[in-house]
């Protein structure tokens, strides 16, 4: 047991099982499910289940993901397994992988990128809002499994405050070469949000678990 089990999943939309898609959303540092779950109404799309679950004290592990891994801990290991129990709710409930999307924004996808890269299967979609795989420079990035055409989108600013260019780079480049299929863009200039841009790509991916 670590800091974020027990925490409560957050529901939204249709029930367990019986949506179009369903979505793990996890929610950025200093925030709680509603604000990750606030994105729901701009993917405007009917019929989704909304899985959002959460941090022990607003924040899923205490330093720049760009800190030493050991730093991190326990929230880190806690917070990966809360993901890989709410991805198992899922496929228990009968919804297979290739109709789950994970989703998350800041802290959240950089949690996000890393369950993914260490549990990589067909997903319906990965969409990683400003984030990028946890660790320092130099972290080898060998993680076993594949994404077999998994899609795959990044969006960041160039500028982020938090997430350095380089990281959704390499981040991009390491989810590629495990089978993912990446779209990644980098816009000028842009503040710590979700921009209009990247809400279109989501909806495109979303759109694709729709159709089957």
């Amino acid at each position: 047991m670590g800091p974020h089990q027990g925490q409560p999943l957050v529901t939204a939309g249709e029930p367990l099982g019986r949506g179009r898609a369903t979505l793990v959303m996890v929610h950025g540092r200093g925030a709680a499910p509603k604000n990750i779950l606030t994105l729901g109404p701009r993917l405007d799309r009917p019929n989704l289940t909304y899985l959002a679950p959460t941090a022990a004290g607003h924040t899923w592990y205490p330093n720049s993901f760009l800190a030493d891994i050991p730093s991190n801990e326990p929230g880190l290991s806690s917070a990966l397994a809360v993901l890989r129990d709410v991805v198992e709710q899922a496929t228990a409930a009968g919804v297979p992988t290739q109709r789950i999307v994970l989703l998350g924004f800041s802290q959240g996808a950089c949690l996000t990128s890393e369950f993914a890269a260490r549990h990589a299967a067909r997903y319906g979609g990965i969409i990683v809002f400003t984030g990028g795989l946890i660790g320092p420079n130099g972290t080898p990035r060998e993680y076993p499994g594949h994404f077999d055409g998994t899609p795959v989108f990044l969006g960041c600013s160039d500028v982020d405050h938090h997430i350095p260019q380089e990281r959704v780079d390499e981040t991009a480049a390491v989810l590629a070469r495990m089978g993912a299929d990446v779209t990644k863009r980098l816009y000028g200039g842009m503040d710590h949000i979700v921009n209009d841009d990247e809400i279109r790509h989501a909806q495109a991916i979303i759109d694709r678990v729709i159709a089957g």
